[in-house]
């Protein structure tokens, strides 16, 4: 993958995240570590809002399996689901919207897959925060340009590209 440069951005702003866990069995990255990882995702993009919000919820398989079943129609769990928040307001809200981590599946992934599990989280964040963004992988354009943009951003965070 050839290298891409993003220009950095000067803007400041305020990130609120709202971490729940759901899943106090399996590995979960520390909250400092996971807001600095949104933030550096949030850096790369020139948004205007300078109070910005998120939920990051790290969840079991169950729980996990029904949200996929529900809002996909998927019957089995994934690693990363995310729900940009959207809503028609006179002013624009902070709200980037929700992020759906299922645990099991990282450390699954990671394991099969000969990852460190700390980047393969950092990976997965970085891509549901992307999503939130409206980066999408529906074709092979915005696939490509997705996955640039998160080895990217792994590597401004010193972890290694995943593809």
């Amino acid at each position: 993958m050839t290298p891409m440069k993003v220009p950095e951005r000067n803007k400041t702003f305020n990130l609120s995240m709202d971490l729940q866990c759901a899943d106090p069995n399996s590995y979960i990255p520390n909250k400092k570590m996971m807001e600095r990882w949104v933030k550096v995702t949030i850096e790369t993009q020139d948004l205007e809002q300078s109070e910005l919000e998120l939920v990051l919820r790290i969840v079991d398989e169950l729980e996990g399996a029904e949200l996929n079943n529900k809002y996909r129609g998927k019957t089995k769990a994934t690693n990363v689901l995310s729900f940009p928040f959207s809503a028609v307001t006179p002013e624009p809200l902070p709200i980037l919207g929700d992020i759906i981590v299922c645990a099991p599946i990282i450390e699954r992934e990671a394991s099969a897959e000969n990852k460190n599990l700390e980047a393969h989280w950092a990976h997965m964040v970085i891509h549901g925060v992307l999503h939130l963004l409206g980066y999408d992988h529906n074709t092979s354009a915005e696939a490509f340009a997705m996955e640039r943009l998160e080895a990217f951003i792994l590597n401004k965070l010193n972890y290694p590209a995943p593809y």
